[in-house]
């Protein structure tokens, strides 16, 4: 597999990404040893989890392998911290204190004595940007982060933290930024994508296959064994299943069947290979369904069909 650089950083990264938020509870140690072997048998190296990822349990599974599986050395592993459970659904905390409290927790269930990229989960009004900035600089200058970034930012929320990491030589820039994107869901282009550019930031698309809906999976219903079947992502994913997104399902279908490919490898593609996108990340149930999207390493979309998916698509 490809490497490329994480924004304008010296760390590589693979194109793809090894997404872990059903880890430790949909997805059993099983399958997650197995996707893990299977990704990092074709030279995958970025391995994303968060600590709120099953309240803890992706990253400890993962704990698990590092060292079993693969070298601590052969992965790029990075986590988030910013989301938790909680009694009503979910709490958002980014102040400095609770920050290195989970980065702590993160690195415990994982260990390890530090990640190469540590990010901000989410952009919260209840704390001063630079106080959550200021926990992102402390990672870094103790050793406990290599690198750090923010997820879920918007454009100017983007452009903001980057700027004011900038702005004082000593604070630690950020590296990148993990966002939605697919072609179910473009509105990160309009300014997310230019700020990133901007500023030098990688982008790491999550749910690049639309939550999954663009694999076609949903066409004719609700598989048993899907996740818009669960009672965890029934919601997640039943958002993406409306009028809209079913013809650009089609079109992508349509693609797929023209070019003797998967819709799933056309999905994955598109974005893979978008202006500014570092490695989208890809999470899996099972590792045959990991399978399918390893092997785009090779695969391009003709400017054609890029085009085409592009206007049906268009926000």
């Amino acid at each position: 597999m490809q490497h490329r650089s994480l924004g304008a950083t010296g760390l590589k990264v693979s194109r793809l990404g090894l997404g872990t938020m059903t880890w430790g509870r949909d997805t059993d140690e099983h399958e997650a040893r197995d996707q893990l072997i299977a990704f990092a048998e074709v030279g995958g190296t970025l391995i994303d989890t968060a600590a709120g990822y099953g309240n803890g349990a992706s990253e400890e599974l993962i704990g698990t392998l590092i060292g079993d599986v693969v070298a601590r050395d052969e992965i790029v592993l990075a986590t988030k911290a910013g989301i938790s459970a909680s009694r009503g659904g979910r709490a958002y905390n980014v102040s400095r204190g609770s920050l290195l409290t989970t980065l702590d927790a993160s690195l415990k269930r994982l260990g390890v004595d530090h990640v190469d990229l540590w990010q901000v989960h989410i952009w919260s009004d209840d704390t001063p940007i630079e106080e959550t900035l200021g926990a992102l600089d402390q990672a870094v200058a103790s050793g406990r982060a290599m690198y750090v970034g923010i997820s879920n930012y918007s454009g100017w929320q983007t452009a903001q933290a980057a700027t004011w990491q900038r702005a004082v030589p000593g604070r630690a820039r950020l590296a990148s930024t993990q966002v939605e994107y697919s072609l179910l869901s473009r509105t990160v282009e309009h300014e997310v994508l230019p700020a990133a550019e901007a500023m030098g930031l990688g982008v790491l698309p999550w749910s690049p296959l639309g939550r999954g809906v663009l694999t076609g999976k949903y066409r004719t219903g609700t598989p048993s064994d899907s996740r818009a079947a669960s009672q965890h992502f029934a919601s997640f994913v039943g958002s993406y299943l409306n009028e809209r997104s079913a013809g650009i399902v089609e079109a992508v279908v349509r693609a797929a069947e023209g070019l003797g490919w998967t819709p799933l490898e056309v999905a994955l593609v598109w974005v893979r290979d978008r202006p500014g996108v570092t490695s989208p990340i890809v999470g899996a149930r099972t590792a045959a369904q990991l399978r399918g999207a390893l092997g785009v390493d090779e695969l391009s979309l003709p400017p054609e069909i890029v085009e085409a998916l592009d206007d049906v698509s268009g926000e």
